[in-house]
């Protein structure tokens, strides 16, 4: 059973939220992310990321190494379009 103790959480919000990741495609049902970087807007109280993989979703994925790889920030920042997301003010897909 998963420890979702505010302290966890928080430690968890801390390490995981505003990193650059890529989604583990060894597990079937992250496959479909490929390698698009997403970012982790922050972690909800079941222990889940929310991740933008910039597509206009958000995602919720086990906060865990076993799902995300951590990227690089410099490395990741390049590949990481932050006006593809739907979290705009105005985004741009809307007329």
């Amino acid at each position: 059973m998963q420890d979702y103790s505010p302290a966890r959480i928080e430690s968890l919000k801390a390490e995981w939220t505003d990193r650059y990741v890529r989604a583990n495609t060894a597990v079937p049902e992250l496959a479909r992310f490929g390698q698009t970087v997403g970012r982790v807007v922050t972690v909800n109280w079941n222990g889940k990321a929310i991740v933008d993989f910039q597509d206009g979703g958000w995602y919720d994925i086990t906060a865990s190494e076993t799902y995300l790889t951590k990227l690089d920030p410099a490395e990741a920042k390049a590949k990481f379009n932050p006006k593809v997301n739907s979290a705009q003010p105005i985004p741009d897909k809307q007329a």
